[in-house]
This record gives structure tokens, C-alpha cells and sequence, in this order.
């Protein structure tokens, strides 16, 4: 459970949901990779898709997994929160379509709207060449230390390594 994707409108995947794991766009220097499919150290995940990175000016960037990308298959579209937006954890904030399903992303904290990456507008695909690259959106945590709470990457390469 928890916030993650999960199918909105249209025909339902198989299970009637979309089980993906985390995501956030960050600079490559700034984060230790892991060698494993479960993507770099140095981030937060959440149960969902999500992966979330504090920035040092207190923001915390959010993108979906590799894992995430791989399950969905080929993105085609995506619609991101409107910057200026608050949102409550948990709430659906943007949408992820790809060739098998449109699934909505949650916010997996509670937040001011801060950045969209307008760029994927025009290039979905950029999540599923490198899915730690292409953040989806950036917000200002109402409370930062609600952070703390989100998987590490020991936690998460444990997580999918059961899925």
C-alpha cells in the first residue's frame, strides 16, 4: 500500500494496478550509484514509486524509479502539477501514460509546488532513458523532517527485490 501509482481512467492494468517504485531528477556527481537495478544511494524512497532528494535549499526533488519506468513500459505522456500548487501527501498530483496504462503519481509529501519539469512535456520518453534524470516535480515540504520517514536504498533494493 501507500501512495504510488496507480491506473486512472481507461482499462485497468492486470491486477488493477500499476506497482512501481520511486523517482527525482538530480545531478549524476551528486549521488553514489548503486551497481544493482534498484538505482543511486544518497536518495529516499517511498513504498510506491517514488524516489524523493533533499536539496540544500530545503526542497525535496521527486521522480518516479527505474523499476518504476520499466513496469510502466514506454512513457507517451505526462502531466505535471501546476507550480504554486499545495498538496497533501498522499494526493494524486500528476499523471504518467505510457503504451500500457495512464497511472496517476502521488505526492509522497505534504507540500508547496515549487518546480515542474516542463521539458517532459515534449519528451516523456526522457523517464524511461534514465528515469533518475528526469524528475517529474519539485516541492517544499510542510514539514521537512517528514523526509526521514522514505526508505533508503538498502530498504528499497529489499522492497523490489520481493516484487
Amino acid at each position: 500500500g501507500g501512495p504510488g501509482l496507480r491506473a486512472s481512467g481507461g482499462e485497468a492494468p492486470v491486477g488493477g494496478q500499476v506497482k512501481v517504485l520511486g523517482w527525482c531528477c538530480f545531478p549524476a556527481e551528486n549521488v553514489a550509484w548503486e551497481q544493482s537495478r534498484n538505482g543511486p544511494t544518497g536518495l529516499k524512497y517511498a513504498d510506491g514509486p517514488e524516489w524523493l532528494r533533499r536539496e540544500d535549499d530545503g526542497t525535496v526533488t521527486i521522480g518516479i524509479t527505474d523499476h518504476a519506468q520499466a513496469a510502466l513500459g514506454d512513457l507517451v505522456y505526462v502531466d505535471l502539477p501546476n507550480v504554486g500548487r499545495t498538496v497533501a501527501a498522499g494526493e494524486a498530483c500528476a499523471v504518467v501514460e505510457s503504451v500500457k496504462a495512464a497511472s496517476d503519481v502521488y505526492a509522497p509529501l505534504a507540500g508547496e509546488i515549487v518546480a515542474s519539469n516542463a521539458a517532459l512535456a515534449g519528451s516523456p520518453e526522457a523517464v524511461n532513458q534514465d528515469a533518475y534524470a528526469a524528475w517529474l516535480f519539485r516541492l517544499r515540504p510542510s514539514d521537512p523532517a517528514a523526509l526521514s520517514a522514505f526508505m533508503d536504498a538498502d530498504a528499497y533494493t529489499r522492497l523490489t527485490a520481493a516484487t
